[in-house]
């Protein structure tokens, strides 16, 4: 069959190439370059599996700017357009979600099922329902992790889909047929409870990461031993050894808009947990600021702005925290990030030649060490312990 995909981030790139070793499937994008280095078989964003299967794997995709040349006869248009958070206003930005949802209305064709892959809002597609007159659309949150989307598409944790009938059976086949795990768990309910799966998985997420990073600021400051009581504390099979990293705080596509956007659901609900998981991130990115500030450091050296080891993603990671912090402060700031053409960001200069970095840096932040770091280990503040995100 035909499946559009608009938006190719990283759910919409690894959705697309994941059905297109089966089926027709056309990638829809907005910015030119993008849809040349698709076509061409480049991928634009860091990604193993798809840069893998984009060298090896005989793929019926193709990309395109023409949202018409995508949609029409397509059976599915999967969403999964930028969606974020705005503080101001206390809202998710979906309007992104819903120009997609009025150009597939204009095609006219009702036999198109429209499945947002996006994160959204609790209770966003009855409001689109509602708002449209529409029935032929549905919500499937995604779980992929940054740099690993392809993989986790190929071995998903699950496969839930908001609407239970027999169009939303024939989208968990899709994704369950393409996937190499055999026993993958496949859970069918409506779109909202399905929207609440994806704010409360990424919120607890979140406290997981705020919890280790608060048991490491207590170590930091009491002159405790952080791995010892981690590895003690992991140790009991309900905590598991996992996702226990410490690190500058939670980051990334997800993570901040997501709780922000699920304690702006709890409005008119009584909560304590939700507002704490949204605070303690900043509570950590003033920790290890004053941290730094203890060390009276003339030059501040920031080793890449990127969120994790291998990637190439920068968007609100937890360091642009830190080096806000340090920018009221007055204090000098380089960074180094060899991914940016740019020679500045956000008017910090931005150096590609490390051995000039290392040089002129008095204190070197890393939230994540790689072995080049080892060579300047006297001059490094981290709080990674493990050595994986």
């Amino acid at each position: 069959m035909k499946i559009a995909v608009a938006g190719t981030g990283y759910v919409g790139l690894s959705l697309a190439t994941l059905l297109s070793e089966r089926h027709e499937v056309v990638a829809l994008d907005v910015i030119q370059e993008k849809v040349e280095m698709i076509n061409n078989r480049i991928s634009p964003i860091k990604d193993e599996y798809i840069e893998k299967f984009f060298q090896e794997k005989d793929l019926n995709l193709r990309a395109t700017l023409d949202y018409r040349e995508a949609f029409e006869g397509a059976k599915f248009v999967i969403i999964s357009t930028p969606t974020n958070y705005d503080d101001e206003l206390n809202f998710f930005d979906t309007s992104s979600v819903e120009d997609v949802i009025e150009k597939v209305i204009s095609m006219g064709d009702k036999n198109i099922t429209m499945v947002i892959k996006s994160t959204i809002p609790v209770g966003f597609v009855e409001n689109m329902k509602k708002k449209y007159n529409i029935d032929n659309i549905f919500f499937s949150p995604e779980f992929l992790r940054e740099g690993r989307a392809l993989y986790d598409n190929l071995y998903p944790s699950r496969i839930i889909v908001g609407e239970k009938s027999e169009r939303g059976e024939m989208f968990a086949n899709l994704l369950k047929e393409a996937s190499l795990r055999e026993d993958v768990p496949v859970k069918f309910m409506n779109s909202t409870e399905a929207e609440a799966v994806k704010l409360f998985a990424n919120t607890y997420l979140a406290l997981r990461v705020s919890y280790f990073n608060e048991l490491d600021t207590y170590a930091e400051l009491k002159g405790l031993n952080t791995k010892d009581i981690i590895d003690g504390v992991s140790l009991d099979p309900r905590i598991g050894n996992h996702y226990n990293n410490p690190s500058f705080g939670y980051g990334g596509y997800c993570l901040p808009k997501d709780t922000k956007q699920l304690l702006a659901n709890y409005k008119d609900v009584p909560e304590n947990l939700i507002q704490a998981i949204v605070l303690a991130n900043d509570t950590r990115k003033d920790h290890i600021t004053e941290m730094i500030m203890q060390k009276n450091p003339k030059v501040v050296g920031i080793y890449r702005l990127t969120m994790k080891t291998n990637s190439d993603n920068f968007r609100a990671s937890a360091i642009q925290g830190i080096i806000e912090r340090l920018k009221q402060k007055n204090v000098e700031i380089m960074i180094y990030e060899p991914t940016l053409k740019a020679t500045d960001f956000e008017n910090i200069p931005v150096v590609t030649d490390f051995d000039e970095f290392k040089t002129k840096s008095d204190i070197i932040l890393a939230n994540r060490l790689e072995p080049v770091l080892e060579e300047v280990k006297d001059k490094i503040y981290t709080r990674d312990i493990y050595n994986y995100d």
